[in-house]
């Protein structure tokens, strides 16, 4: 508007009559003087919790505490009439920043622009006009002049990785940063916090295979050499037959995967999450009741810019095809019939993501097949005897670049999705790009790992009979040992991988990027005349536009949810996944604490008083996380068989014999003209060779049929499956059942509350009501003795004090009553 080149700053001021007035609108909670004592439970938990805080007292971040932990303010919603209610030391200071931004910040949503239908900020800002809006961080977070601000103080304490065995001071993450980001920094603590026993069960669970490996009769079996098992060649043609004793090392490394323990490991693990999510709903109501959060209402939201723009351009269509009068509530705002064509492009576009990602596996698959085809025909003995490890490493790297790629595509795809839905609100836009984002990345994510888990090499097809793709090339089988080996393999690389680039690589590298890129481009954009000013003493608003906008919450949760999914999912198979999690976390707070503290621009302080649509989200993972882990130890691991064979086909009762069991007999004439070994290196005898499944021997009647021991093997592993997963439900019902959702000292508290509030307002009034009487007689008294014109004045001030009375006193009557 003034001409002037380059970037202009408007700095936006509250006064004390605006703050006050908007305050009571929003509704906002403020301590009144009247402070009241917080009554601790006693007995055997109060003396726990006094040892575990002098044990954890050097963990304790260095924050100013209040003065008097037992004493808590009571909080009322502010209100101009009974101002005299607060606790008002200094007008300048009684709202703090963080409450004071977001006021700023509700004005300028609702306060309508020049042009039509439009209004707030945001609209400003998405026609350009205004290039961005954001409240103002406290100060610089290094150097060492004398002046400790709050900024200052959470990078000294928490957003340093100095600072990584501390706890966290959430109480002044919320004050500085606001209760949502309060909130997800208070549950990314729960989650590592519950991560620590997880990690030392799984520990104990991977030394027990390790210690056990030695006595596991199945893998010594397969390792004897006296025990000749001659199995069948792994290829058409160029493969041999082979003996079993080669794959040793596989059995030996199956076993500390396949063991009893984990089964043990994966009903504990499915308790676990059912008591994170417990504790996470009693630290939620604990932190609700000290952030003033109970009984908060949900604020009615602006219409998000796109929204109100699309609106317009209906009122403009409707108003040349209707009447005045007609159709004026259609006119009102969006219906399903606008949405259609949004809709329609929705479940098209998230259809043919899910299959590029089916695509993707697919063509993983292949070349699995092909590659493991081509390695079979080297001349070269030690790439021929390692074609199963070369092909299963190099896949997993492939499958790992694959998801990184989609990943990002998927996240911007479910963004602009979500935009051509034109949903009114934020919230309603944040929880369907969250559900979409959420769908599309775990499709992209498991779908490896669900592919090893449950179909590979179960349409193998059997020898003589074997099913191809593609004319001549064969489906990949299962190694020796099983397939949870592969399995482990695949979800630990793809889990430390996504871990190690996306969650810190990424995170750390590409908002340096972009603010290397903004710097240069402000460089160019910006006189020099401009630069001579400001490159003296810059100014804070300066420093805080260089750094990069914060996009919301929605990347940060969704990685943890993610690695949620691989902690329980799959859990069965890789019992050192919670250990991975946890060493990745560690960083990972500090991580997004210093993206938060010096990276982003100061975000806009959000009330919420629960995580919303992700706490759904996580259940949802908690009750499938059963049914998953049921299924990896029916199917993919061995520990149904074996236990069928121990109580049911064993002569002694023990394993001895357990691996002639498992394997069929095969008549090698009956093998396809062309498909025989050529070279063979075994002698000519070879009359049968081996293979792993259930079926029936050349000599039967019913040769090669599936025999009476696989279908007793399938309603065993299908009776597990249904046994293993209403147990672990019952156990989960049972611990949310046992575990109350409000903590007992925090429902009492809140009780209290109510009643201290009430007899508070009745004390205030009941001294007002005093103090007014007092006045009256007073006034009487001078009314008798004192001149005609101090008469007048005692007669208005009496006035005035008598109808007071008259409303004081019906108002304590009032509340008699009640």
């Amino acid at each position: 508007q003034n001409k002037s080149q380059g970037l202009c700053f408007v700095r936006i001021h509250a006064p004390w009559q605006v703050l006050s007035r908007e305050a009571e609108l929003l509704k906002i909670k403020m301590p009144t003087k009247k402070v009241y004592e917080i009554t601790e439970e006693g007995g055997i938990l109060k003396t726990l919790n006094d040892i575990w805080c002098k044990l954890t007292e050097p963990l304790q971040p260095e924050v100013p505490q209040p003065e008097n932990t037992k004493m808590k303010s009571l909080s009322y919603p502010f209100s101009r009439e009974k101002i005299y209610l607060y606790n008002i030391k200094d007008k300048d200071t009684f709202f703090d920043n963080a409450t004071r931004s977001r006021i700023v910040r509700e004005i300028l949503k609702r306060t309508s622009t020049k042009s039509r239908n439009s209004m707030g900020i945001g609209t400003l800002i998405a026609n350009n006009v205004y290039e961005a809006a954001y409240p103002l961080h406290d100060g610089e977070y290094e150097g060492q002049n004398g002046d400790m601000n709050e900024r200052k103080l959470l990078y000294r304490e928490w957003a340093r990785y100095g600072a990584f065995y501390k706890f966290q001071p959430i109480d002044l993450i919320r004050k500085y940063f606001g209760e949502k980001i309060g909130l997800y920094f208070a549950w990314l603590g729960l989650y590592t916090e519950f991560l620590i026993p997880s990690s030392v069960v799984g520990i104990i669970v991977f030394l027990y295979g390790c210690i056990t490996i030695e006595s596991d009769i199945p893998s010594k079996e397969m390792c004897d050499q006296r025990n000749t098992f001659t199995m069948c060649p792994l290829c058409d043609k160029f493969c041999d037959y082979w003996n079993l004793s080669s794959a040793c090392t596989t059995a030996r490394a199956s076993h500390l995967f396949d063991n009893p323990a984990t089964v043990f490991f994966s009903i504990f693990m499915a308790l676990w999450a059912t008591m994170f999510l417990e504790q996470w709903k009693r630290l939620q109501m604990r932190l609700g009741y000290f952030w003033d959060l109970t009984g908060l209402e949900e604020e009615e939201e602006h219409p998000r810019p796109e929204y109100e723009t699309k609106l317009l351009q209906k009122k403009l269509t409707n108003k040349k095809m209707a009447t005045e009068n007609s159709n004026e509530d259609a006119k009102e705002k969006l219906t399903w019939t606008d949405r259609i064509p949004g809709y329609a492009a929705n479940f098209g576009l998230i259809l043919f993501m899910i299959s590029l990602t089916f695509s993707a596996v697919f063509g993983v698959i292949v070349y699995r097949i092909t590659t493991a085809a081509a390695l079979s025909f080297s001349t070269n003995a030690t790439t021929r005897s390692n074609v199963r490890v070369t092909v299963t490493a190099t896949a997993v790297i492939i499958n790992l670049v694959v998801i990184l790629i989609l990943d990002e595509i998927y996240g911007a795809v479910a963004k602009w999705l979500t935009e051509i839905e034109v949903p009114k609100t934020e919230k309603t836009f944040e929880e369907r790009l969250i559900l979409k984002a959420f769908l599309l990345k775990f499709v992209n994510s498991y779908a490896p790992i669900f592919y090893v888990a449950f179909f590979k090499g179960r349409f193998v097809g059997r020898p003589g009979h074997y099913v191809y793709v593609f004319d001549g090339y064969r489906m990949e089988e299962c190694a020796p040992g099983g397939c949870l080996m592969e399995l482990c393999i695949q979800l630990s690389i793809i889990m430390l991988g996504k871990q190690l680039i996306q969650n810190n690589l990424f995170e750390i590298g590409i908002p340096k990027l972009k603010k290397l890129l903004r710097k240069l481009k402000d460089d160019r954009t910006e006189p020099k005349e401009m630069d001579t000013n400001h490159s003296k003493d810059p100014q804070q608003w300066d420093l805080d536009y260089i750094l990069e906008p914060f996009t919301g919450l929605t990347p940060e949760y969704m990685e943890m949810i993610i690695q949620f999914g691989f902690v329980t999912l799959f859990v069965a198979s890789f019992p050192l996944a919670p250990l991975f999690a946890l060493l990745n976390n560690i960083i990972e707070v500090r991580l997004d604490a210093k993206k938060f503290v010096t990276e982003l621009r100061r975000p806009d302080t959000v009330r919420e008083k629960d995580i919303g649509i992700w706490y759904n989200i996580l259940s949802c993972i908690g009750k499938l996380s059963v049914i998953i882990n049921a299924f990896v130890i029916a199917v993919t691991s061995d520990f149904i068989p074996r236990l069928m064979y121990q109580y049911a086909y064993s002569q002694n009762g023990t394993m001895h014999g357990f691996i002639n069991h498992t394997l069929s007999y095969f008549n090698v004439s009956h093998l396809k003209a062309g498909t025989q070994p050529e070279n063979s290196l075994f002698a000519q005898d070879v009359l049968f060779c081996r293979f792993k499944d259930y079926r029936e021997p050349p000599w039967s009647p019913n040769q090669y049929e599936f025999s009476k021991q696989y279908w007793a093997v399938l309603s065993a592993r299908l009776a597990f499956v249904i046994l293993f997963q209403n147990l672990v439900m019952f156990l989960s019902v049972l611990v949310d059942w046992m575990i109350p959702d409000i903590p007992k000292d925090i429902s009492e508290q809140i009780k209290k509350e109510k009643s201290v509030l009430v007899d508070f307002f009745l004390k205030e009034e009941h001294e007002k009501l005093k103090l007014i009487e007092s006045f009256i007689t007073r006034d009487k008294q001078k009314h008798k003795s004192g001149t005609k014109g101090k008469r007048h004045r005692a007669a208005s001030f009496s006035q005035l004090s008598r109808s007071q009375k008259g409303s004081v006193a019906s108002f304590s009557s009032q509340h008699t009553e009640v």
